[in-house]
């Protein structure tokens, strides 16, 4: 059952394939192979153990009070979100508890 089933080999016929004589054209073409095309200028090497940025004293200070900025503005706008979401489900439940006692009044009557 958990054996692998392999589909049977194709039978197609291989004699018909020419293999690839590394052109992707015909032998036989008019096109001009004796000119090669020019070489990809090379870029200058970049000095090893020099780091590409380099941060003063002071940029690192205010690269961290900016983060910390930023994940005290996400977490309070999360926090409020989800303070809103929770004042919403309170009053949704207060209403239905309010609605039903109601319905039940009428009905004990």
């Amino acid at each position: 059952m958990f054996t692998p089933k392999y589909p049977t080999p194709d039978t197609a016929d291989t004699s018909l394939v020419r293999p690839l004589t590394g052109l992707a054209h015909p032998p036989a073409c008019i096109c001009d192979h004796t000119t090669a095309p020019a070489p990809a200028p090379v870029p200058a090497p970049v000095p090893v153990g020099r780091p590409s940025v380099q941060f003063t004293p002071g940029a690192l200070v205010v690269a961290a009070a900016g983060g910390t900025a930023l994940v005290l503005v996400v977490g309070t706008v999360l926090v409020s979100m989800l303070l809103a979401v929770a004042v919403t489900a309170a009053s949704v439940a207060i209403c239905a508890v309010v609605l039903r006692s109601l319905l039940n009044n009428r009905h004990n009557r």
